[in-house]
């Protein structure tokens, strides 16, 4: 697990207080909604404003929180693409 990985499983876990989970419970490519973690919009809108905080990334519109938010593994992607830019 890379370092912004592990970061970014800690923001997930902190701003949706999941309490009880520790960053390895959550699986890399496994969907953020739906069957994955359950995560619905209200947990979107706090997320972003976490990436926004903590990353200073913005998600700019819905397609791109779509393609963003598909998984750990694809959120730690966009980041790591737009935090270079």
């Amino acid at each position: 697990m890379t370092d912004l990985t592990l970061r970014v499983k800690e923001l997930i876990i902190a701003r949706l207080k999941l309490e009880g989970m520790t960053p390895d419970q959550i699986e890399d490519q496994a969907p953020l909604f739906g069957d994955g973690l359950g995560l619905d919009s209200i947990d979107a809108l706090e997320l972003v404003l976490g990436i926004e905080q903590t990353f200073g990334v913005k998600i700019e519109d819905e397609a791109a929180g779509l393609k963003a938010f598909r998984s750990v593994e694809a959120l730690t992607a966009f980041i790591a693409e737009h935090r270079k830019a």
